[in-house]
């Protein structure tokens, strides 16, 4: 009866509260969900941590460019804001003064990316090779990763197979790498499973790893890398090289000569066409869905969050009564996603050791 009343409680406050318009608190309070969203999302030159009163604490990351000034090396605190007063660029101007280098405003193709504006107005885009939020989470989250498979690695290189199984992380890892060797991998690809098991089990650890680390609201987590369509395309293309490299001779034929009617494969080579068209389906689909997936969960687990800050402007009673629901959902919803950063991993592993599997067809027995 009491969890009823409060469950009463919380659904009597979310309807009392409902007609009031979250874009007029936001108004109100000069809280911008959207930048709270995206900044946490997107790429940046620097890695905002928090807000202390009116200091922002900011690791400032390296910016390495190529422009037709020549190279230009400087830390990303040197961007000023600085806006321009003739309206051509509501930008940011970088320093050193005269490279000529700006942060791209909202509205450009090039949008929070550093650009060189030209004479006549237009950006142009430098080589630009600086180490942003996203390369430096890559490289901590490849550090882990190597941990995770040195350290295993060292004892199984010191002991021998009828040793006793070892403990505590190295015997964590012992039984992870069992499990997904066992139950992604090997099913798929049975006696071939130890030839891509290195691939496949590096691709697990690697999401996981990823996707765990951008859970963590603190550096070195906080990157949104596995929520970054470039990373899970690299993935993505890596599955389609395995795949197509591997492929067999029956492979390629069931391609370009599947056994179908002859009238689907000529004169109009409808099959071979949907059946080339479906090499770079399967990649593209583990591309959106891990990239999906994860952006989706990190955007609802902080807009959850961002409900105590726009429901602050509507006075003490509202703001705490909001926060209790947002602080449970947003626990909720970080449970969830330690669980989807599992799941996502452990599905991008097994679709490519189905997909390595369909290529390694042999040919058919009369």
């Amino acid at each position: 009866m009491k969890q009823l009343r409060q469950l009463l409680f919380i659904l009597f406050m979310l309807v009392s509260l409902a007609p009031v318009s979250a874009a007029e608190a936001e108004k109100a309070e000069g809280f911008d969900l959207q930048s709270v969203l995206w900044g946490h999302v997107k790429d940046s030159y620097e890695w905002h941590i928090t807000d202390i009163g009116e200091k922002k604490i900011i690791i400032h990351l390296p910016v390495i460019v190529h422009s037709s000034t020549g190279w230009h090396f400087f830390m990303s605190d040197k961007i000023e804001e600085e806006p321009i007063e003739d309206g051509k660029l509501k930008g940011y101007k970088a320093c050193p003064e005269g490279t000529g280098l700006y942060i791209a405003p909202a509205g450009s193709i090039y949008e929070n990316r550093i650009v060189e504006i030209a004479e006549d107005g237009t950006e142009k885009r430098p080589f630009d090779i600086s180490l942003t939020k996203t390369v430096i989470v890559l490289f901590i989250d490849a550090i882990i990763l190597l941990l995770c498979i040195l350290i295993p690695a060292r004892w199984s290189r010191r002991h021998k197979v009828d040793d006793p199984a070892p403990k505590g992380f190295t015997g964590f890892m012992d039984m992870f790498v069992a499990y997904i060797y066992d139950e992604a991998i090997k099913p798929s690809l049975g006696d071939e499973a130890k030839k891509y098991a290195p691939y496949l089990l590096t691709c697990f650890f690697f999401i996981f790893v990823a996707n765990v680390m951008g859970i963590i609201p603190f550096p070195p987590g906080g990157g949104n890398l596995t929520g970054n369509i470039t990373i899970t395309f690299f993935l993505a293309v890596c599955t389609l090289l395995v795949t197509n490299i591997s492929g067999t001779k029956h492979y390629w034929k069931d391609i370009f000569w599947p056994d179908v009617p002859w009238w689907l494969k000529v004169p109009v080579p409808l099959m071979p066409l949907i059946e080339v068209f479906s090499i770079f389906t399967k990649p593209l689909a583990l591309m959106v869905r891990l990239f999906a997936n994860m952006l989706a969960g990190h955007a609802i687990a902080i807009a959850l969050t961002c409900i105590i800050f726009i429901m602050a402007s509507m006075g003490a009673f509202a703001c705490g009564s909001m926060s209790v629901v947002s602080v449970a959902l947003s626990v909720f919803m970080m449970l969830l996603e330690v669980l989807v950063c599992f799941i996502q991993a452990l599905v991008f592993t097994m679709l490519s050791s189905v997909f390595i599997s369909l290529a390694r067809v042999k040919g058919h027995e009369a």
